[in-house]
């Protein structure tokens, strides 16, 4: 358990602040020898208050004040103005909007709720429901159940990824405020222009009831799912949160596609510890079957970055010792039903195999990482050692190896352990170079204390056209 998947939030920053960034995370793949993969997470149609002056705005409660499109404006207490014209023709008297900072601490002294009372021309005019200060240059604000006319994948968005993103060859993208399928498509087929961002990933971020509606299409389209709790209890009544967290990790799970949850123990961003209420939904969500846990203010502005990293580790190893995989593996079976792919029924007779046999670890030889994944999809006991095998591709001007962007990527799901095997010698020759990647394998296994003196292995791998489950009883 540990950090997998380093984020980039370009809400926040430039282009500069998240190289330098970048450049401090690979200083530290490089010392610890451990793969990180990297994520890009889109602006998207977030709405914002600008406080050029950057002082703190005291609000208090049954006064009025007016959200205006006049960037010029300075931000008072009377006057906030906004990044976004059409507001006023989305809202109507009565709608509720809530304005935060650092994507909403929750907390009532620094988190806003006002109540629409009138639309002045492009000016709307709202009540405000809680004294509270606000403090730094931007607020986000969010307008409940509000339908805003904004494109998902914004020119900002494209430009920084055209840049930034193709520059540092990312391996996902978190699509901010995805709504629609079709959100997810027009994300592929930009990604497919960029030649280098081909495989990139494309992870839908649901952050209101528009993307839950739409859930089931998204996730068809999706490579995985970020449930944006902060956002959803916003635009969710409280009661109705952890309904649409169960059910939307029910559904990636039966897609194996990952499921990402975020704003767990917003707490330790100025505490050494997490409520007792926060530990257990840290639980609960590794229970429910999502795949990581997502860190944001905890890890970006937090105090306790590294003790929060730990905390987390610790209660998710915790949970999943006590996660019913044998149960969760039959009801999977149960749900792909009959007749099942070729590649399903491998992976998955793999898992009822390690299962039997009390196997320590299962290996999966890949090239794709979609074998490795769909035997992670039955959640099997032990954990899977996704051994990537390179291929060579070229673009007609140079040679160049696949295999690391899927290594990274396998990061991201649960009881998946990636290894990237020498690009010199190609398992999928011949048997005897098999045997050798196995060897490899097996050590790796060895050296991290997973695999011991007469323990059971059980193998997944192509042989020419056939695809073939082994166990293996290793000696002394």
């Amino acid at each position: 358990m540990g950090w997998a998947v380093a984020r980039f939030d370009f809400s926040w920053g430039d282009a500069e602040y998240h190289q330098e960034t970048l450049e401090n995370l690979k200083a530290a793949i490089k010392s610890t020898k451990k793969l990180c993969a990297v994520m890009l997470d889109t602006v998207g149609p977030e709405l914002q208050v600008v406080n050029k002056s950057e002082k703190a705005i005291t609000l208090k409660a049954d006064d009025k004040v007016i959200l205006t499109p006049n960037q010029g404006q300075e931000a008072t207490s009377e006057v906030l103005p906004i990044n976004f014209a059409g507001l006023s023709k989305a809202v109507k008297q009565g709608d509720t909007i809530f304005i935060g900072q650092y994507l909403f601490t929750g907390s009532e002294t620094t988190s806003v709720w006002l109540e629409v009372d009138e639309v002045k021309s492009e000016d709307v005019v709202c009540v405000i429901k809680n004294s509270a200060t606000l403090a730094g240059s931007l607020f986000t604000l969010h307008a409940s159940q509000i339908h805003i006319d904004l494109p998902t994948l914004s020119n900002e968005d494209k430009q920084a990824i055209m840049t930034w993103g193709v520059q540092n060859k990312i391996d996902f993208i978190s699509l901010s405020y995805t709504r629609h399928a079709e959100d997810v498509r027009e994300a592929r087929e930009f990604l497919s222009k960029l030649g280098d961002l081909s495989q990139t990933q494309i992870f839908a971020k649901i952050e209101n009831v528009e993307g839950l509606t739409h859930f089931d299409e998204i996730l068809q389209e999706a490579d995985g799912i970020i449930l944006s709790r902060g956002n959803l209890g916003i635009d969710l009544p409280p009661e109705k949160v952890f309904l649409f967290q169960k059910s939307a990790v029910y559904k990636c799970n039966m897609a194996g596609k990952p499921a990402v949850v975020t704003r767990v123990v917003d707490s330790m961003t100025d505490n050494l510890r997490p409520t007792r209420a926060e530990a257990t939904d840290v639980a609960n969500a590794v229970l429910d079957g999502c795949d990581a846990i997502l860190l944001g203010a905890e890890t970006l502005r937090g105090l306790y970055p590294i003790e929060t990293i730990s905390t987390i580790g610790k209660i998710c190893a915790e949970a999943e010792k006590v996660s019913n995989q044998d149960q969760y593996f039959k009801k999977t079976v149960k749900y792909v039903g009959e007749p099942m792919s070729h590649l399903e029924s491998i992976a998955s007779s793999a898992v009822r195999a390690a299962i039997k046999v009390k196997a320590t670890v299962i290996i999966c030889f890949t090239s794709s990482g979609r074998a490795a994944r769909l035997i992670a999809k039955y959640r099997p006991t032990m954990p899977v050692l996704s051994v990537v095998i390179p291929r060579l591709k070229t673009n007609q001007l140079k040679w160049s190896f696949t295999g690391a962007f899927e290594a990274r990527q396998s990061l991201i799901v649960r009881g998946l352990f990636p290894l990237l095997a020498d690009p010199r010698h190609p398992a999928e020759s011949t048997n005897a170079t098999n045997e050798s990647v196995l060897k490899v394998a097996l050590d790796h296994g060895k050296a991290s204390g997973v695999i011991k003196s007469h323990d059971r292995v059980v193998v997944c791998q192509k042989v020419g056209d056939a695809s073939v489950v082994k166990i293996i009883e290793l000696e002394d």
